[in-house]
């Protein structure tokens, strides 16, 4: 599949007005509303003349440990994987089964990880923010519009975008880059656990679960896995001591 000159529609953000947009938001942000991922996002940018669709995930904001990661993926519309869906309503089993059939069939896809040092040195939503950017920058085939979960858009993208609360359940192309991401970084978490078996993060991937937090008490914090500036880390040890 390859990308061909068309023309675009003048408005950076074409599916949506200004009043529907916020409507929409408002409906997404709804946590009483349950979503179930399709193509539609990417079909009306299409007929619009936006041809190579690309979807922004990332995961791992919330862990005292390991870095967050972001993926981009733009699948082909005419081979799409069957069964996708936000990475967090799926088995492992599942996730890693869709993992495999992603990467055969997208069109192109990135990955960009940040480590924990990173994220200590400015906040973990700056460093989502430019992961995903870079993660775009990534691909071999520039997008002509991006799909982003969540309501926050990455600065200096090559291309419009749309942000869309919970995403990862309303859009396949963000669902895709939903799963790459999260496979992608429980497999580095599982790695990491090998190394510091203390603190079992092939569990838990790093979340702040009891049996972590009380690992940290015990062993203390590992300068460059754990993230200092969250709690109940912060202020009570510094990286490298």
């Amino acid at each position: 599949m390859q990308s061909q000159p068309m023309s675009k529609a003048p408005s950076d953000s074409p599916l949506f007005s200004k009043k529907q947009s916020k409507s929409s938001a408002k409906s997404a942000a709804d946590k009483s509303v349950v979503f179930t991922p399709d193509y539609s996002h990417e079909q009306q940018l299409q007929a619009q003349g936006f041809r190579l669709i690309a979807g922004l995930d990332e995961v791992g904001r919330g862990p005292l440990a390991g870095p967050v990661v972001a993926a981009c993926v733009i699948l082909d519309p005419d081979n799409l994987p069957e069964g996708l869906d936000d990475s967090k309503r799926l088995t492992a089993a599942k996730r890693n089964l869709l993992f495999d059939n992603i990467m055969d069939k997208a069109v192109a896809i990135s990955l960009c990880s940040l480590s924990a040092e990173t994220i200590d040195q400015s906040n973990i939503l700056a460093a989502s923010l430019l992961a995903m950017k870079r993660c775009v920058d990534a691909l071999t085939l520039q997008p002509d519009y991006a799909l982003i979960d969540g309501n926050k858009t990455p600065s200096g993208l090559p291309c419009p975008t749309i942000t869309l609360v919970k995403g990862d359940q309303r859009s396949l192309t963000i669902a895709a880059a939903s799963i790459i991401a999260k496979v992608t970084r429980d497999r580095m978490m599982e790695r990491a656990g090998l190394i510091h078996p203390a603190y079992g993060l092939e569990k838990h991937a790093g979340y702040g679960t009891a049996a972590h937090r009380q690992a940290i008490e015990d062993q203390g914090p590992v300068a460059g896995l754990h993230r200092y500036s969250f709690a109940p880390i912060k202020g009570r040890w510094i990286s490298g001591q």
